[in-house]
């Protein structure tokens, strides 16, 4: 099977935030979408390993904040590539609350749900979350991020190997996953997180 011809699926890019308790945490997942207008639920899926799919198992609710065709990748990187359990994401940025108490851009974000659990499913790797839109608001009129255009056009390029330095793994930026072997097949996928080879990056001898 090419598990690469997953990748013509059509998706958005979000940032998914939550409160556990008065601790804070977001990460970005490309992952949601409509699946009832009356009652109005989304369904999104989260890594199970991510702190905030832990967050959202504990709290029952979560927002979505749909970002914007003109995000920066700053925010991307931020959110996306780091965890929540050892930096707190949301140093040095200030940013209001939903009714949950959890944290929703007011910028680089075109609309925002806010949303409470009503089932669970494992899947895996990732956790399917069904949930009820409680609130939801538009922010401005701007295009959303897909996620063909965050590949395209916003994510920057790998960098060349360094120099004289042997490359013995892969580590997924994503989830922290690591291929052993110096050569990523280009049409690899995590299998945790199932992003491609392009979100790995080498680990040096």
């Amino acid at each position: 099977m090419d598990r690469t011809a997953l990748f013509s699926l059509t998706y958005g890019v979000f940032l998914l935030s939550a409160n556990d308790g008065g601790k804070r945490n977001a990460c970005i997942t490309n992952t949601a979408m409509q699946v009832s207008s009356s009652p109005e639920r989304i369904a999104i899926s989260c890594i199970n390993s991510n702190l905030t799919c832990e967050m959202i198992k504990n709290s029952g609710f979560f927002n979505l904040s749909i970002l914007e065709s003109t995000c920066g990748y700053e925010l991307i990187e931020r959110f996306g590539m780091h965890s929540g359990r050892d930096i707190d994401k949301f140093e040095g940025y200030d940013l209001p609350e939903d009714k949950n108490g959890a944290f929703y851009l007011d910028k680089n974000a075109c609309a925002v749900l806010v949303c409470k659990v009503v089932e669970v499913k494992d899947l895996g790797s990732h956790s399917l979350f069904i949930a009820e839109t409680e609130d939801a608001f538009r922010l401005s009129s701007g295009a959303p991020l897909t996620y063909a255009d965050y590949h395209a056009k916003l994510k920057p390029k790998p960098a060349a190997p360094a120099q004289g330095r042997k490359i013995i793994a892969w580590k997924c930026k994503i989830c922290g996953f690591i291929y052993e072997g110096a050569e990523l097949p280009a049409d690899f996928v995590c299998p945790w997180c199932g992003h491609p080879a392009d979100d790995f990056e080498p680990v040096y001898e």
